[in-house]
């Protein structure tokens, strides 16, 4: 099956072999796309958290979704952890518009090995 994707690229404008491109995707199967913000903190762990705030990945609006997740958190007593993984399904908010719950376990890493729990609900949606 083939989905109709549109979307624009935007060169990172670096000019060694190693540059990079971003893709924007605008629409997915006729649908207008959209994402949502996302922050926390993560649960103290080997006596530190971290913080973390990113940007949900796009979904289709107006139809039954969820969004994936991927960013890292913030540095603490020398390192970071991923937080990665997807999002629950739309929650209507009452005047209009959606967010998200989300939960998981952060990489293990750290002068110790640990892991962090963080969890919470985006913001409303944009784009879209």
């Amino acid at each position: 099956m083939k989905i109709p994707v549109t979307g624009f690229v935007v060169d990172s404008g670096d000019q060694d072999a190693h540059h990079s491109h971003k893709l924007y995707i605008t629409s997915w199967n006729g649908n207008p796309v959209h994402v949502h913000a996302f922050s926390g903190v993560t649960s103290v762990d080997d006596g530190h958290s971290h913080e973390y705030a990113s940007w949900t990945a796009p979904a289709p609006t107006g139809v039954p979704h969820v969004h994936g997740y991927y960013t890292v958190t913030s540095l603490n007593l020398g390192h970071t952890h991923l937080i990665q993984g997807t999002t629950g399904p739309a929650i209507e908010l009452p005047g209009g518009g959606h967010y998200h719950r989300f939960e998981g376990y952060t990489s293990i890493n750290g002068r110790n090995p640990h892991s962090h729990a963080y969890s919470g609900r985006t913001g409303n949606e944009v784009g879209g």
